[in-house]
Parts: structure tokens; C-alpha cells; sequence
């Protein structure tokens, strides 16, 4: 594809959008086109302001229709997965119709348990196995009045079958307001737990439906989870593809990570071995002795990673899950002549054979491969009851075996660069290793950085605190309150308050509470999207938190003039993972530290710098708290990773910018 087609193209999506030509968006879009064509990787990164959805989007769905090849584009956050599938991708499909040999087909595709299954809806699964293994745990948040709480739970199940007889979709996000994850367990199924073709509302599935569009179309949108699946060995998540563009790159090694984490718990193998009794009629005698002797084995096991091998009574214990598990596998398979499929048999099948796989993959856990520890939650009906979990070292070799080697990969993103280079990105999704496995040669990537449209050493200031002692194990120190209430003052609140943890976030919103006049919304405290909107709605008001608000919240305005991160944002020392893979690559002779910490606080560094100047008329301060930003060796690397802001060490030159641009504002 030429660079004057590729143009031409973007020319005409970006005038049905109604927006203007952008230099870094040009240069994107004819990047990636380069890259389909070649067939060879590439990161590009982005800066806020870029336009880089249509960056990706035209030449995707020229490439799709010309070389008669699905395009999948994945996305991190709902946000962002609308904006593509309601505005973006539809109105470049439209606008880019007549200049195609035919229009381009689009679709959305998501996990079994995001759609409504009619056969649940309509009392084709047991009443009593609604709380099954695959219910996603109960958060926090959800257990203080999450999404749906208020409502109450009959009524949100009443609302939800109400919705089901209108919905075209049975897509969960479609239903608005909301529903808590109990109420929506109600009316959905996971993928193990479906009938399949033996459904007798097989016709009218919700989730078959979405399938079938996403293997008609051209350009289908999913998300990270359903890529970390695919990659993990169940490739039939998605149909057929051939490049696989990722957006909200950085995301990625978490969501992969997550989606091939595992836990073994007393309540999943308890629920599972109930769902055996009561709906395949076996017994389950093994099962609950083994459970029986691995419960009292946790009950004298400590929190801890298991850097050799696993106590000795502890394998035996999960060795002995394992077989017990796969024995009622076998007993719950239907016989030869069972023409008919039970749904109370299949949900039980589902629970056991999810069981036999957890303790299959941790009785055989290679200590180079994957990482195992016992934990113990601080909340919830298992409070304080160890349980085991396992997590890959790694999802380079993944990546790199399962989808670079054989797919073209775009990874787009505002923070792929850290330190100033693109290889440790590269590195930790396995791209810079990925090899095709029909010819053996090692695939190539590239690499370019199109800029943003915004002009950061004019817009913002990066200031760092660097006369404050540096942070220790307490959530917040004096001097950083006095700091922050001082801030506070002269921006006249308009404050994105980023923490390390909760308690921090919370104690610096109770500790503001007494100190400043402005409204103080601090997370936990009402649903995330309703605290960023009245953040956004009363611009004098300060919204304080933890990791989701690092990421992803778009508040352009007046409304945020000052962020402030109250430390440089390592992960936690007791990280397994984190900690695990730092320990391998120390000992190959790399710089663990480096490698993982250091790039993981570069990241949420970025992140967290990039909520400030959302727009080209956006100013304001972003304040570090933490003097090893500016005195540590491996503070040059951090702060290379931040947009290019003026930096000062100068208290007084930012409270005077600050009550500069609040009085600016007042006229």
C-alpha cells in the first residue's frame, strides 16, 4: 500500500469525523500500512492528542479487504472498546466504502460470560449452582455497595430479565445503569458451562451470535483478557486472524499474566465437588479427603512464594486433588448412547475438569516456568484461609511462540518507550525473539515514536519535591501532607491525587478534609466513573486514589491543573510475580531491578504524567513527591519515560504558576 493511498484514506475518515489533518497521526497510519504490507512488527507510540485509533483503523480495514484477511484490534479498557465499536470503526468503515472493492465488516467479540444465555434466563440451569467456580471473586468495592447494590438484588434480576426481552445484543455493557456481579451471575453462563449445539435455544445464543459475526467479519474488537487466552493454548477463542493490532498497549503483560494466573482454593474444590453430588449424582469421598488433608496442610503454611519446590505434604495433598478431580471428569462425561446433555451435569463437568486443570499445572509446576505461593485474603467468607496460586515467571515465550511468530503484531500505545528505548517493551512481550515457525527465521520489528501534538515544556511544569525525606514505610509523611495541602491552596483545589495504596489515598483525603475548603472524593467511596464525573463536574474539588485512576482518566480543563504522586510507583516488595521474575533475571546476570521494578514505575510514571495535559490548551503541574526521582541513578530513567514537562525543584516557582493559572481561570 502506497503512502499516497494511505493518506488519501486517512484524509477521508478524518473529514466524516469531523476532525483535521494531524502530522503524528499521518505518520502513524502510513507506519502501520508499511508494517501490514511487509508483514513485520511494530511499536509505535503515541502521545495523547495523536488521533491514533484512526492511526490503526484506516490501514486495518484496507488491509482486511484488499488481502481478504481478519484484522483483530484489542483494546484494555471498556472506554476505549466503545469508542471504537460505537464511533471510530463504524464511521471509517462507512467513510472508507467507496474507495474498497467491497464494505468492510466489522464486529465485537467478548468473553462467553459477558452476553446473557437465554437457556439460564428461561430455568434451564439449576437454580441452587449459581455461585460456581467461575463467579469472578467479590471485590472490595463490590462488597461496599458497588454498581447495583442500592438497587437491591431482586430488583436488578427483575430490571436484568426485563432487559433481556429488548436487547439485540445480551451484551452486559449495553445494559445501563448497571448491575452488581451477583445479579448478572443469574443470567450467564462461562464457556465450559454451555451446551452448545445440544442447546435447545441455540438459534437465538446471544454469545453464538457474536461468535459467528466476529468469523464474518473483516475487522473484529476484542480485549487483552481474550488475547492472554488465546495465547495460553486456547487459540479457538477467536476465529482465524492474521494481524493482531494491540492499542492500550502497555496493558498487555498484565492482562496476559492475569489471564493465565490460577488459584486453588478450599471454597472453588468444596463448590466443585457439591456441583458433582447434587447435579451428576457421584460421589466425591476422594475429593473431600484430599480436600480435607490440603485444608489442614494450609492451615500451617504462611504466606510465601515457593522459590524450590513445594513442601513435600503440600504436593501430596495437590497431587491428590488432581486425581480425584480427573476421576469424576471421566465419571460426569456422558456415555456413548447420552444423546441429551444435562445442564446441572455440564455446570459440575465444568467446575471438576477447571479443578483437574489447576492441580495438574501446580503438580508439575517447573520453578523456571511458573511461580507458586500461598496467600491469604484480607476480606471475604475466606478470610485468613491460605490458598494457592500460580502465575507464569514470564509471557514473553507466550507471545512470542503463540502469536508473534505466526501474526503480524502493531502494539500502539502513549507509553511503549521507557528510558528513552523501546526494547524493554519489546522484551517482556517477546517480540524481539519471535521466531516463524514454518521457515525458523527470526521475525524483525520496528520501532518510531510519532510525538504529540502538545507542546509539554510549555504546558506543564514537573515538579520534584526533592527537599521532602525520602518516603519509608509510612502511607504519608508530615512534610508530604504540608506539601499537598500547600498545593492544594494554590491551584484552589482542581487536584488529581495519585497514592501508592489505598491507605495512603485515604489518609491524605481525611488528613485534606481538615485542612483545605475543597471537596475531597477519595476511591472506595462511591463507583469510580460517578467520582471522576463529579471530579470533572465541580472544578474546585480534588479526587484522591490508587492504581485505576494512574490510568486512564480523561479529565481535560480546568478541572485538573495539578497531579500530584506521592512516591515513585514500585511494585510491592511481596509482589510474587514481580519479585519471582526479578530473581530469574538477576540470576541469568541481568538487572532485575532494572527490568521489572524500575520499568514498572516507569510505566505508571508515564501513565500517571499523562493525566494532566489532555488537550493542546491544558496547564498545570505535575508533583513528585519523592526526592529519588531526582537523586537515585535510576531516577534519569524514570523521568525520561514522563512527557518532556520544565522541570524545577522549587516549591515557591509552583505555587506562584499554580495561583497564576487559578487566577487566569477566574477571569
Amino acid at each position: 500500500m502506497s503512502e499516497t493511498s494511505t493518506d488519501a484514506l486517512l484524509d477521508v475518515a478524518v473529514s466524516t469525523l469531523g476532525g483535521t489533518p494531524r502530522k503524528g497521526q499521518r505518520a502513524m497510519a502510513n507506519a502501520v500500512a508499511s508494517a501490514l504490507h511487509d508483514q513485520e512488527h511494530l511499536l509505535v507510540q503515541a502521545g495523547t492528542g495523536t488521533g491514533k485509533s484512526l492511526g490503526y483503523l484506516v490501514p486495518a480495514v484496507e488491509h482486511a479487504v484488499h488481502k481478504d484477511e481478519r484484522v483483530i484490534v484489542s483494546t484494555a479498557t471498556l472506554a476505549l472498546q466503545r469508542q471504537i465499536m460505537t464511533r471510530d470503526l463504524p464511521l471509517v468503515a462507512e467513510a472508507l466504502k467507496p474507495h474498497l472493492p467491497r464494505r468492510p465488516e466489522i464486529a465485537l467479540l467478548k468473553g462467553w460470560n459477558n452476553y446473557a444465555c437465554l437457556h439460564k434466563v428461561h430455568g434451564g440451569y439449576p437454580v441452587e449452582e449459581q455461585n460456581t467456580l467461575f463467579d469472578a471473586p467479590t471485590s472490595r468495592a463490590s462488597a461496599g455497595g458497588g454498581e447495583g447494590q442500592e438497587e437491591g438484588l431482586v430488583a436488578q434480576v427483575k430490571r436484568l430479565h426485563e432487559w433481556i426481552n429488548t436487547t439485540d445484543t445480551g451484551d452486559r455493557d449495553d445494559l445501563e445503569p448497571g448491575v452488581s456481579e451477583k445479579a448478572w451471575r443469574q443470567v450467564s453462563i462461562s464457556k465450559l458451562e454451555c451446551l452448545g449445539s445440544k442447546c435447545p435455544l441455540i438459534e437465538e445464543c446471544f454469545p453464538e451470535a457474536a461468535k459467528q459475526l466476529a468469523f464474518e467479519s473483516d475487522v473484529v474488537v476484542t480485549n487483552h483478557t481474550m488475547i492472554g487466552i488465546a495465547s495460553t493454548g486456547s487459540p479457538n477463542v477467536l476465529p482465524e486472524f492474521g494481524p493482531l493490532i494491540v492499542d492500550e498497549a502497555h496493558e498487555l503483560v498484565d492482562r496476559v499474566t492475569s489471564a493465565a494466573t490460577a488459584e486453588l482454593s478450599l471454597g472453588s474444590i468444596e463448590q466443585a465437588a457439591r456441583l458433582a453430588r447434587r447435579n451428576g449424582g457421584v460421589s466425591t469421598g476422594n475429593l473431600e479427603l484430599a480436600v480435607e488433608n490440603f485444608g489442614q496442610v494450609m492451615l500451617e503454611i504462611p504466606e510465601q512464594t515457593f522459590t524450590d519446590a513445594m513442601p513435600e505434604e503440600l504436593q501430596l495433598c495437590v497431587e491428590a486433588i488432581r486425581d480425584a478431580a480427573r476421576d469424576l471428569v471421566t465419571q460426569l462425561k456422558p456415555k456413548d448412547n447420552q444423546n441429551d446433555v444435562d445442564s446441572g451435569v455440564k455446570v459440575a463437568t465444568a467446575a471438576m475438569l477447571v479443578i483437574f486443570e489447576i492441580a495438574e499445572r501446580m503438580a508439575a509446576a517447573d520453578r523456571g516456568v511458573d511461580v507458586l505461593w500461598a496467600s491469604k485474603p484480607r476480606f471475604g467468607s475466606e478470610e485468613g484461609v491460605a490458598r494457592l496460586n500460580i502465575a507464569p515467571l514470564g509471557v514473553a515465550g507466550l507471545l512470542g511462540v503463540n502469536l508473534w511468530g505466526m501474526h503480524t503484531g502493531i502494539m500502539t500505545s502513549a507509553t511503549l518507550s521507557l528510558g528513552d528505548s523501546f526494547e524493554p517493551v519489546a522484551r517482556s512481550i517477546g517480540m524481539d525473539a519471535a521466531v516463524n515457525p514454518e521457515t525458523g527465521e527470526k521475525r524483525t520489528w520496528d520501532a518510531q515514536d510519532v510525538g504529540s501534538p502538545f507542546d509539554y515544556p510549555k504546558q506543564g511544569i514537573l515538579y520534584i519535591a526533592k527537599d521532602l525525606p525520602t518516603p519509608g514505610q509510612s502511607p504519608t509523611t508530615e512534610s508530604q501532607l504540608d506539601t499537598i495541602a500547600e498545593l492544594i491552596e494554590a491551584a484552589g483545589g482542581r487536584t488529581l491525587g495519585l497514592f501508592s495504596s489505598r491507605r495512603a489515598a485515604e489518609m491524605a483525603a481525611e488528613e485534606m478534609r481538615n485542612r483545605v475548603d475543597y471537596p475531597i472524593f477519595c476511591q472506595g467511596e462511591d463507583q469510580l466513573p460517578t467520582l471522576v464525573r463529579q471530579f470533572k463536574e465541580y472544578e474546585e474539588s480534588c479526587l484522591f486514589g490508587t492504581l485505576s485512576l494512574w490510568q486512564g482518566v480523561d479529565v481535560p480543563g480546568p478541572a485538573c491543573q495539578l497531579v500530584i504522586m506521592d512516591r515513585i510507583p514500585f511494585p510491592r516488595p511481596d509482589d510474587p510475580v514481580k519479585s519471582a521474575r526479578s530473581r530469574l533475571i538477576a540470576a541469568n546476570g541481568g538487572n532485575g531491578f532494572m527490568q521489572v521494578a524500575a520499568s514498572h514505575a516507569a510505566l505508571l510514571l508515564a501513565q500517571g504524567a499523562g493525566r494532566l495535559v489532555r488537550t493542546v490548551d491544558d496547564r498545570g503541574v505535575v508533583a513528585v513527591l519523592d526526592p529519588r526521582l531526582a537523586t537515585a541513578r535510576y531516577g534519569s530513567f524514570l523521568i525520561k519515560s514522563m512527557p518532556d514537562f520544565w522541570q524545577t525543584h522549587d516549591k515557591n516557582v509552583v505555587v506562584n504558576a499554580l495561583r497564576r493559572l487559578r487566577a487566569a481561570d477566574a477571569k
